[in-house]
C-alpha cells in the first residue's frame, strides 16, 4: 500500500494523501509509523478532506485506505487522551471533529464511499468502516476491539457502529473479550462486503469504485439517503421520504430515468440486472 504520488496528483494535507484518477478519489491515512492511528491533526485533515471533495467533480467516488502496513489502528491514545488531558477545551474541540467526520459526515456523504482495509483495523477505525457505504478487506487483515483489555469499553462512535453493523452476539463477544478476527470472519459476520487475498485488494476495490463511477450520481445519493433515513423511520414516514426522493430524482434528472432508463428497457436496449441504459 505504500507508494509515492506525484505532487500534481494529490491535494496537500499533513496526515492524509489524496489521489484523483478517473473519477475516483483515493484518500489514504498517512501516519504509517503509527499504523495510521488517528491523531488530532488527522481528524482536522479528514474534516477538511471530506469538505474539499464534496463538491469536487473529479471525485465521484471516494476510497478510504491506509499507507504502509495498516488501514487504521484506531485513536492515537497518547496524543488524544494523554496530551490533551489538561486542555479540556481543545480536547472537546478535537473530540467533536472526531465524532462528526466519522459518525455523521461520512455516513451521510453525498458520494459513494468505500473502505479498503488491510493490515490492522482497530477500535475507532470500526466507525470509519461503518461510516463508509461499502467495505472490502484483505483476508489477512486483523480486526479488533481492544479497549476492554486496558479497562475501557468501545466508546465514542464505536459502540453505535457495532450496534449498526454487528449481530448482538458478535458485538458483545468481541467487545467483551477483546479478541481479534480476520477479514474472512469480518465478511462472514457482515461487517464488510467482501474479503479478498491481500494481493488483489486494491484491484478489486478499484473495480467496484469504477463501476460506481458509471452510475447516476443523483440516484446513488438517494439510494444512501433513502436507506439511512428509513432505518430510523416508521413505515408511513419512510414511504413519504421515498416518494419525495423519487420526485427529487425526476426533477434533477429532468425525467432522464424514465426517458433514458425505462425508455431504453422498453426498446429492448438492455435488460434489468444485466447492464445500464443504452447497454445491450
Amino acid at each position: 500500500m505504500d507508494r509515492t504520488l506525484k505532487k500534481d496528483q494529490r491535494m496537500t494535507y499533513e496526515t492524509v494523501l489524496v489521489e484523483k484518477k478517473d473519477g475516483i478519489a483515493t484518500v489514504r491515512f498517512n501516519r504509517p509509523d503509527k499504523r495510521n492511528a488517528m491523531s488530532p491533526q488527522l481528524h482536522k485533515d479528514m474534516t477538511k478532506v471530506l469538505e474539499d471533495l464534496r463538491y469536487d467533480d473529479e471525485a465521484r467516488v471516494l476510497v478510504l485506505a491506509g499507507v504502509g502496513k495498516a488501514f487504521c489502528a484506531g485513536m492515537d491514545l497518547k496524543q488524544f487522551f494523554i496530551e490533551l488531558n489538561d486542555d479540556r477545551k481543545e480536547y472537546d474541540r478535537i473530540l467533536r471533529l472526531a465524532l462528526e467526520w466519522r459518525g455523521r459526515t461520512l455516513r451521510f456523504y453525498p458520494k459513494p464511499t468505500i473502505a479498503m482495509i488491510h493490515g490492522f483495523c482497530f477500535g475507532g477505525a470500526f466507525s470509519i468502516v461503518e461510516g463508509c457505504d461499502l467495505a472490502i478487506s484483505a483476508e489477512d487483515t486483523t480486526f479488533g476491539l481492544s479497549e476492554i483489555n486496558f479497562g475501557m469499553f468501545p466508546g465514542g462512535t464505536v459502540s453505535k457502529s457495532m450496534a449498526n453493523l454487528m449481530r448482538p452476539r458478535d458485538a458483545l463477544w468481541y467487545g467483551m473479550l477483546g479478541r481479534t478476527f480476520d477479514g474472512k470472519k469480518a465478511e462472514q459476520m457482515g461487517f464488510i462486503n467482501l474479503a479478498v487475498p491481500a494481493a488483489q485488494l486494491e484491484a478489486e476495490t478499484m473495480k467496484v469504485a469504477a463501476e460506481l463511477v458509471t452510475k447516476d450520481p443523483i440516484a446513488l445519493r438517494c439510494v444512501k439517503e433513502a436507506y439511512r433515513f428509513s432505518l430510523e423511520m416508521p413505515w408511513d414516514a419512510a414511504m413519504a421520504l421515498s416518494g419525495a426522493k423519487e420526485s427529487e430524482v425526476a426533477y434533477l434528472q429532468n425525467d432522464a430515468w424514465k426517458t433514458g432508463g425505462i425508455g431504453d428497457f422498453l426498446k429492448g436496449k438492455y435488460k434489468p440486472g444485466l447492464g445500464g441504459p443504452g447497454k445491450s
